[in-house]
């Protein structure tokens, strides 16, 4: 199997890596707005560097990994569906709910398999909480607490091509949430603040969020984010119902100091210090199962449509942070065009 990827910063030249050890891929091409950069991974790697895109494409993919600036993905996402080859691509699938709207038309209207990239539902700890919570170990879900705390900020520049906290970072666990519970957010209320560097307000964004998600069901779920978490990089999900619960996240890289006097004793020896070195079993498996997609062995696990309406969550938090009052889901979803409704269990079985 021969597998392009587009896009060679950080997270490309880690999901170039990767596809390396992936059996079946055979041969890996690179490409990259960069074309310096590109070479130079390729190099590194003993890989193929393309000039271009179409030069890429014009060596016969059988899938292309998008690891771009989020700006580019929708013209990315297009770009091989008109080459009719198989696409992998970081989330999001565009900034805005216009341009995702445009790719969930699109892939619909075809039969080229599409797989965004929500790197949690490959984690095993998400998966085991999914399965307590799906069989009826937990009883009847009450509540659920995310948080998504980086170690260090980004740099300045990302900032103002993110997209915000809310649609760059807790995102992913908007898309969880849905997927874990199979259930729908119907309402928010989301605040932001920022008490670090400068730049986060000079790009109109926040260093820290909290948001209060109500589900058609009824439960509760609180998500908080930062870019300023000294003790590691930490993610985490607390899944509580009725008889029992699940703890995600609690390994012994978790950042979790205990400040009991004795437990004094207790905080992680080597704390996590970037999500990819937390999700990086989740990395391998997600990028293994898109070779499967794209070979036609099995559905894309994540589509569009699915990345949709987490954006959905994501700009309903963003609107209500920006107004101080809740908001209703439905309402940005009626102001933003078509969904599919009731995606939040297609992947079942992904």
């Amino acid at each position: 199997m021969k597998i392009g990827l587009i896009g060679t910063g950080r997270i490309g030249a880690f999901h170039a890596r990767t596809l390396q050890g992936v059996p079946g891929v055979r041969d890996l091409v690179v490409a990259d707005a960069d074309s310096a950069r590109a070479a130079a991974l390729a190099d590194a790697l003993g890989v193929r560097a393309a000039a271009s895109i179409p030069e890429m494409y014009a060596q016969g993919l059988d899938g292309v990994v998008i690891a771009a600036a989020t700006s580019a993905h929708a013209t990315l996402i297009h770009q091989a569906l008109d080459a009719g080859v198989p696409v992998f691509c970081e989330k999001p699938v565009a900034p805005d709910v216009p341009g995702t709207v445009g790719v969930v038309e699109r892939a619909e209207a075809g039969s080229v398999p599409v797989q965004i990239g929500f790197q949690r539902r490959f984690d095993a700890g998400y998966r085991a909480a999914r399965e307590a919570l799906r069989s009826g170990e937990l009883g009847w879900l009450h509540t659920l607490r995310a948080c998504t705390s980086d170690r260090t900020p980004p740099p300045p520049g990302y900032i103002p091509t993110s997209g915000g906290l809310f649609r760059d970072c807790s995102i992913h666990d908007f898309d969880i949430l849905r997927w874990l519970t199979g259930r729908e957010v119907v309402s928010v209320y989301a605040q932001g603040a920022n008490r670090g560097a400068s730049f986060f307000a000079d790009g109109d964004d926040v260093d820290t969020c909290a948001a209060l998600l109500r589900f058609d069901d009824d439960t509760l779920a609180t998500v908080t984010a930062t870019r300023y978490n000294g003790a590691g990089h930490d993610v985490r999900l607390e899944v509580c119902g009725s008889e029992g619960a699940r703890f995600v996240g609690l390994d012994d890289r978790a950042p979790l100091p205990s400040a009991e006097p004795e437990l004094s004793w207790r905080r992680a020896a080597d704390p996590y210090a970037t999500f990819m070195e937390r999700f990086h079993d989740a990395y391998v498996t997600e990028l293994g199962v898109f070779t499967e997609v794209a070979a036609g062995r099995r559905p894309s696990p994540c589509s569009p449509a699915e990345a949709l309406e987490a954006l959905y969550v994501a700009e309903s938090c963003e609107r209500s942070r920006r107004t101080g009052a809740p908001v209703a889901v439905a309402d940005v979803r009626g102001t933003a065009g078509p969904a599919t409704p009731g995606a939040a269990g297609a992947a079942a079985g992904a």
